[in-house]
């Protein structure tokens, strides 16, 4: 067995689920991990619970073979939401990003600029959502400090060109929200200075996993407005308070949940065990298969097409008056997927079952009908 087919038997979900860009069901070894750490918690056998205290570096060394960053730039934040926040607060000057961008971004920025008044937003004009080198190259000013993107837009599916917007940002802070494709694309994070993500989707770890990466220049300038006592240099700080830890490790507030954290980094180790290329090869082709499906019923799909472009998912905007039969057809055929702003999106990961995709077919199939007649 390939490393890639013991990947792929571990999606247990049930025929018909094409919904990772909302949540992606637990692979088997998370649900293991998760029955054991639960065991060991339950059971508090005498020294046991010390394993518990390990799983925080088990999570960063985990995300620094994903991220290309270090595990001492890496701290683990309960969501991605949380990360940004860290970053949006501790940011002084302008930060550049797309308001149509998935609402964690816009309203970390806006939430800093109103409580704080030291970061000021500014509005991307983007073309039709997709976030490109050369518009914010053409948006950037002297005051600009950091640019904010989404690694991949939610609702249209489009994957940003993070090397082509460092490229063109120079050494202003670049800020990424990863979660549409951490875990399901391979790109290069460490050109980024702030990456946060959380693993309920791609990685399939369920909620309450994540974490926040910081580049060195990162650390330097970004303020930790909000540093607990778990952000010091000191494990426990009693009798004082004493300042925030220079590094990554500051932008902690508490101690994190040592059972999401096994999670999380036991569903990266599944990744690493089959490399991130394979995955995101097996989700192209995947994608792709859906793509072709839809244009043999003529649904119109409004995703790119082009792989370099997208990741797992797929958006597909009937006229207006079909989009209910669309919803119906899908509903009735037990696939689940996500209707928003007129449009369907599919988002599919490296396993694609046979019967999903006859599923799929079906509603397909009954759409076509219900149109037609």
């Amino acid at each position: 067995m390939t490393a890639l087919e013991r990947f792929l038997e571990g999606f247990i979900a049930e025929p018909g689920y094409l919904d990772y860009a909302r949540i992606g069901p637990l692979s088997a070894g998370v649900v293991a991990e998760t029955l054991g750490q639960t065991e060991v918690l339950s059971r508090a056998r005498f020294g046991s619970l010390d394993h518990l205290q390990t799983q925080d570096e088990r999570l960063r060394t985990a995300v620094a073979q994903a991220t290309g960053f270090r595990a001492d730039q890496i701290v683990a934040e309960p969501n991605t939401t949380t990360g940004i926040m860290q970053a949006m607060f501790g940011l002084t000057g302008a930060v550049l990003l797309s308001p149509g961008d998935f609402p964690t971004v816009p309203f970390a920025a806006v939430r800093a600029a109103e409580a704080l008044r030291v970061v000021a937003p500014i509005w991307l004009e983007t073309d039709h959502g997709r976030v490109t080198p050369g518009q914010i190259r053409e948006q950037l000013t002297p005051a600009t400090a950091a640019v904010a993107v989404c690694l991949v837009d939610s609702r249209t599916g489009h994957r940003v060109d993070l090397e082509g917007i460092r490229q063109v940002i120079g050494d202003r802070l670049l800020i990424v929200d990863a979660i549409q494709g951490f875990g399901a694309v391979d790109v290069p994070y460490e050109v980024a200075d702030v990456v946060a993500s959380g693993g309920q989707k791609w990685s399939r770890a369920g909620w309450g996993t994540g974490f926040l990466a910081l580049s060195d220049r990162a650390v330097e300038r970004l303020v930790p407005v909000f540093s607990g006592f778990a952000g010091t240099d000191v494990a426990e700080p009693w009798d004082e308070v004493l300042p925030p830890s220079r590094s990554a490790n500051a932008f902690r507030v508490s101690n994190g949940d040592a059972t999401a954290q096994a999670r999380f980094a036991a569903a990266l180790e599944e990744v690493a065990a089959v490399g991130i290329r394979a995955v995101e090869d097996a989700i192209t082709v995947n994608v792709s298969l859906l793509i072709d499906l839809a244009d043999e019923f003529a649904v119109p799909v409004v995703s790119s097409r082009d792989d370099r472009e997208r990741a797992g998912i797929l958006v597909l905007e009937p006229p207006a008056n079909q989009l209910t039969l669309l919803s119906i057809a899908l509903h009735n055929h037990g696939v689940t997927a996500t209707p928003r702003n007129g449009t369907v999106r599919l988002s599919t990961h490296a396993a694609l079952s046979p019967d999903t995709v006859d599923m799929l077919r079906g509603a397909f199939t009954s759409f076509a009908t219900a149109v037609t007649y």
